[in-house]
């Protein structure tokens, strides 16, 4: 599947590796300007920088956790870049904090630092990013959540809870937005053949993983991507407020 986004501005947060630098290969590869979002690991942002086609391209560091970081991100991009036409909110984190397993003060970190940056994070982009894209006559908006936020997630609740009130935010910023012509969809993934799964998927337990889908293996960080490339190309405004689900039903239960 060929896109073309001849030049439009996108921001890619949380791009310096996985799906994120998945997500920002793929719409280089369109002919997009991409804005490439990191937190902290630097040389893995720049690595993803040296493996994009086209240009020019950008780095942007920032804590999307951090609510007037994510004003200087987005007013640092629009004026290096020119301005905003795609937001793609990809950042998120994932910590493990049973019930019963973490005391009361970690339990109220973890939920504050996982709902900060999985939901807060992503809402407060939107807010500073839809200004730019009513600028340019529209844009879209594409949240990537989980399909945690369907199944639970019993070891790490705050970040199903995240990812459902993500699901939610696209659908309600889906109706607000449209009469602006800015679109919103969501994907869902499962999980992913990326670093951060490596451990899990190459372990004792790999096979029952991949044994959730009837496809019986994981996504790929470019299924994600392309997915994800889909939304954002024209002809696809009827879909706004949609989820796509991009777990290979593994979701489902039989």
């Amino acid at each position: 599947m060929k896109f073309n986004f001849n030049q439009q501005v996108v921001l890619v947060t949380g791009a310096s590796r996985g799906i994120g630098r998945a997500i920002a290969r793929e719409f280089a590869g369109g002919g997009a300007r991409v804005a490439v979002h990191f937190q902290r690991n630097r040389p893995a942002a720049e690595e993803t920088l040296g493996k994009m086609a086209g240009g020019p391209h950008g780095l942007f560091q920032a804590d999307v956790a951090d609510p007037a970081a994510v004003a200087a991100l987005v007013a640092e991009v629009t004026r290096t870049m020119g301005g905003l036409d795609i937001l793609v909110n990809n950042a998120g984190i994932f910590e493990e904090h049973p019930v019963t397993g973490v005391g009361y003060q970690d339990w109220q970190a973890l939920w504050q630092r996982t709902i900060a940056t999985n939901l807060l994070g992503p809402a407060n982009l939107c807010h500073c990013a839809v200004p730019h894209l009513i600028a340019r006559g529209g844009g879209r908006i594409i949240n990537v959540s989980s399909r945690g936020a369907f199944r639970g997630e019993p070891d790490a609740p705050a970040y199903g809870a995240s990812k459902a009130g993500l699901n939610s935010m696209g659908q309600s910023l889906a109706k607000a937005l449209a009469p602006h012509g800015i679109f919103v969809f969501t994907v869902a993934p499962g999980w992913v053949e990326t670093d951060m799964a490596t451990e899990h998927l190459r372990g004792p337990g790999g096979d029952a993983i991949r044994g959730q889908s009837p496809l019986k293996r994981v996504a790929k960080p470019e299924e994600i991507a392309r997915t994800v490339a889909f939304l954002a190309s024209p002809g696809t405004d009827y879909l706004t407020g949609c989820i796509v689900d991009v777990n290979g039903a593994s979701y489902l239960r039989t």
